[in-house]
């Protein structure tokens, strides 16, 4: 796949969607898209990302389920309601979109990275139709993350130059295999990060996700790469951490690094089918290595 193709994939995903606003602040929207019919999921995309992270996986889901992937306030096409938002203060605009668009049906939650955080503070809030919650990545355990270092784009004009510091920009945090770092990858880098409007989130750097735990009421699940940078240096006491969030079932994956679903795009979409489809009233507490 070159550039035109993967642009062309893009652009294809998102003329298939149907698009929906919901308000959130008082002069600003919030878009969310729609693929498929059936039983509702909401995707929340990562940092610096747009409903683009979900690009391998929301067809996959679309053949059983409505898929909703919206651009968290102040990412991708929707509004910045007000500066200074973390997690904690974006979930509620998220949650009253959800709410409004889904019209009472019950519904499942899967949130990538800082999309998990903001979907760990909606499952807090225990809302009557959250059925599943699904974290991808996610971090605010306490635990002393690691620092990617990245290079800048900024100064720079040749196209060449700009792919390399995306490539190696994609290498330093989201993506563990080189091959995984295509042209849809950074077509995707490329539209979404510079659209990041949400600036000095710290809540990653905090334990909050344990905390926010003890409230959740949903069925929880969890899947982390074993190569994500974050954790890679410190893994067992990301396994501890995660045994602490007591969750139904928990998965490491190997040879995969931060952007599981994009990396690992197959076993990734499986893994989430059965989390989606296991029954509610059956605790049942395992992981994968």
């Amino acid at each position: 796949m070159n550039a035109s193709e993967a642009s062309d994939v893009i652009e294809r995903l998102d003329s298939q969607a149907t698009r929906i606003e919901t308000r959130c602040g008082p002069s600003a929207n919030m878009v969310w898209r729609r693929w498929g019919e059936g039983r509702p999921v909401v995707l929340l995309h990562g940092g610096a990302g747009s409903w683009m992270h979900w690009i391998r996986n929301i067809e996959p889901l679309a053949k059983t389920r409505a898929v909703w992937a919206p651009d968290i306030p102040g990412f991708g096409d929707s509004d910045l309601p007000s500066d200074e938002l973390d997690a904690d203060t974006l979930a509620p605009y998220v949650l009253q979109g959800a709410l409004g668009v889904l019209r009472g049906a019950r519904f499942d939650l899967v949130g990538f990275s800082f999309g998990g955080l903001v979907a760990g503070c909606i499952a807090a809030e225990t809302p009557a139709t959250l059925e599943r919650l699904v974290l991808v990545s996610v971090a605010g355990m306490g635990l002393d993350l690691g620092r990617p270092v990245f290079k800048p784009l900024r100064g720079l004009t040749d196209p060449r130059e700009m792919d390399d510091v995306r490539r190696f920009n994609l290498g330093a945090l989201m993506l563990h295999h080189p091959a995984s770092i295509d042209d849809l990858a950074l077509a995707v880098q490329e539209t979404s990060a510079s659209r990041d409007r949400v600036k000095n989130r710290k809540l990653i750097f905090t334990d909050i996700l344990l905390r926010l735990a003890q409230q959740w009421r949903c069925a929880a699940y969890g899947i982390w790469g074993r190569q994500d940078v974050l954790y890679r240096e410190q893994f067992d006491q990301l396994t501890d951490r995660v045994d602490a969030l007591n969750l139904r079932e928990r998965v490491f994956l190997d040879a995969a690094g931060h952007w599981l679903q994009y990396e690992r795009c197959e076993e990734f979409n499986c893994l989430l089918a059965r989390f989606l489809d296991a029954p509610l009233t059956t605790h049942h507490s395992g992981q994968q290595r």
